[in-house]
């Protein structure tokens, strides 16, 4: 998997699986630690292709701790 890139405004990432499956199992995971942060990522998903982006909306659209923290939890899914 390749890193989190900084795009000044958010934090984005890019994720792909062996189909449509494992790409579905990842966004579920993702949105139960999402819910419990309280923190939403924005993130499109083609077939086993999932793309990621993280910034704060109440912080004016900026990247914050809560990002980093939540890019970090959505890293350890995959690792």
């Amino acid at each position: 998997m390749s890193e989190w890139i900084d795009k000044k405004d958010h934090l984005y990432q890019k994720f792909e699986f062996k189909d449509f499956s494992e790409a579905w199992a990842f966004m579920s995971q993702v949105a139960l630690i999402a819910e419990k942060e309280n923190h939403h990522p924005e993130w499109k998903n083609v077939y086993n292709r999932v793309e990621i982006k993280l910034s704060s909306h109440d912080a004016g659209n900026t990247i914050t701790d809560k990002d980093r923290s939540l890019a970090t939890k959505i890293s350890k899914i995959v690792s």
